[in-house]
């Protein structure tokens, strides 16, 4: 048997992070997936798919990701059933992920905010992150001075 999901999408809100009674993390996502074709009138259409991510990568992924950032995930379908205030049972299927992959950095998203036309995510030679106004070449001593260099094969160590 194999039960195995693959899905790259964007989230569609903030991860929702919560801990259970023993202070395990656990936090609950849904992310828009493109679907491979158009519809009839020429629109592509997405799957909002419900994603659930526990421990360590669940912290993460509620610090680090928002609404609208580029997410790859690795995991499994699971449903689940329990009986809704009605008195009806109700199912839920949703993704268990083994893990979560960031495909753009913190304070990236659809609109790019923070990065540059190099795709540097707006961070100095320092490793803290530069104001969104500030241009490449007021950070990096080396922008727009790169030349080709010439090395031989001797010069390599392999």
């Amino acid at each position: 048997m194999l039960n195995r999901v693959v899905l790259v999408g964007r989230l569609t809100r903030d991860p929702e992070l919560r801990f259970t009674p023993n202070g395990v993390a656990v936090a609950k996502f849904t992310i828009a997936v493109n679907r491979p074709f158009s519809n009839q009138e020429g629109k592509r259409e997405a799957d909002f798919l419900n994603c659930v991510v526990w421990r360590r990568p669940a912290e993460n992924l509620a610090n680090y990701m928002k609404k609208g950032n580029l997410i790859g995930v690795d995991g499994r379908l699971q449903t689940r059933s329990f009986d809704g205030q009605d008195g009806k049972k109700v199912f839920v299927t949703e993704v268990v992920c083994d893990s979560v992959q960031f495909l753009e950095s913190k304070g990236s998203g659809n609109d790019n905010q923070g990065s540059n036309q190099s795709g540097n995510q707006g961070y100095n030679q320092n490793g803290n992150q530069r104001p969104n106004n500030q241009n490449p070449q007021d950070y990096d001593p080396y922008y727009g001075h790169g030349v080709p260099v010439d090395i031989s094969d001797d010069g390599l160590p392999f």
